[in-house]
Parts: C-alpha cells; sequence; structure tokens
C-alpha cells in the first residue's frame, strides 16, 4: 500500500470516530450513526434502484467515504457525504440539472446514488445480480476501468468469473478494502 493510501485508511480507521476502533466495526443501523441523512438515501436509492433495494447499502458507503460529514473534502478533491470530484459532479449534473449543489448533502447523495447506478449498469456482462454491487462500489473507489483491467486479469486467471472475491484480489489494496469495509459495515450486530 503507498503512503497515500495508507494515510487514507489511517484517517478512515482512527481519526473519524467512531469508525473502527480495536477492531470493532460500527454497522450502518448501530446507534452511533445518526439517522439525519436517511430520508436522501431511502429516496435516491428508491428513486435509481427501485423500492426493494436495500438503501443502507448507500448509507454504509456514506460512511466508508466520509464518515456521513456533509462538508468532508480529500486531498484528490473530492466533496462532501459522497466524495465526489467535482468533474463528476458536473458530469452528473448534465443528466440531472436539478442538482444544485454538490455541498448540499441531498444532492451530493443523490449524485453519488445515480452514479453507483451508472456503475451498477455497466457490470451486467455476466455477472450475477447479487454481484454486481460489489463491482460498482469497487469502481466508485478506484474508477470503473482500473476494475475492468482486475476483472480481465481474473478472467485470464479463472477462466469464467462469476464474484468479486475472484477478482479482489487483482484489484488495488484500497479497494479491496473499501468494499469488505463497507459489506462489514451492513452486518448487523
Amino acid at each position: 500500500m503507498d503512503s497515500r493510501a495508507t494515510l487514507r485508511w489511517f484517517l478512515l480507521l482512527v481519526l473519524l470516530p467512531g469508525l473502527a476502533l480495536a477492531g470493532v466495526a460500527k454497522h450502518v443501523k448501530h446507534k452511533h450513526w445518526t439517522n439525519d441523512y436517511d430520508r436522501y438515501f431511502r429516496k435516491y436509492t428508491k428513486h435509481y434502484f427501485g423500492p426493494h433495494f436495500d438503501w443502507h447499502w448507500f448509507k454504509a458507503q456514506g460512511i466508508a467515504e466520509s464518515g456521513l460529514r456533509p462538508n468532508a473534502s480529500s486531498s484528490a478533491g473530492a466533496r462532501g457525504l459522497m466524495q465526489i470530484l467535482p468533474s463528476t459532479y458536473e458530469e452528473i449534473k448534465e443528466k440531472n440539472p436539478h442538482f444544485t449543489n454538490i455541498e448540499d448533502p441531498r444532492w451530493n447523495i443523490a449524485a453519488g446514488i445515480f452514479y453507483d447506478r451508472m456503475l451498477y449498469r455497466r457490470w451486467k456482462k455476466g455477472l450475477p445480480t447479487e454481484q454486481r454491487l460489489s463491482f460498482a462500489l469497487a469502481s466508485y473507489n478506484a474508477g470503473y476501468g482500473n476494475v475492468n483491467k482486475a476483472y480481465r486479469r481474473a478472467k485470464g486467471k479463472h477462466g469464467e468469473v462469476k464474484s468479486w472475491n475472484q477478482v479482489a484480489p487483482y484489484a488495488p489494496n484500497e479497494t479491496r478494502h473499501y468494499v469488505k469495509r463497507i459489506k462489514g459495515l451492513m452486518q448487523t450486530e
């Protein structure tokens, strides 16, 4: 892991209060996490993924991205709860002109879930439906091209790829931890 990735994980795991101390993870439904933004996670998950999709996945992603801090920013320039790059936000805004401000938690969450949906749709190629979300989350973190490259390497090694676990060893280390963290946040206590 390079020094920037190490620093990012240090910040996520140690400095952001209550995220994970001494190996004890706080889950999405844990009392530590407020329900301040739940209505937006519910609304935009239903809008972009349908009423039966569990909105907690995207709240878990928001926790992994920013600790649900609406004013979070990264050294790369990503901003808000969902840590969206301004350039990505502008691309999303072209299709959703009503998304007014990247700093507004509502529109930041909406844009993040919209982007997840775009990535989710790109991973149709023979993957089981229950695996597509892992690939979309990984793509959100590392970029579609990087995850597709890892997919092709796994396919070369295994022939047929049907799960994220087959691809994860070929993905960037930070991305493997990112997907694992979100899945861990979805576990019940």
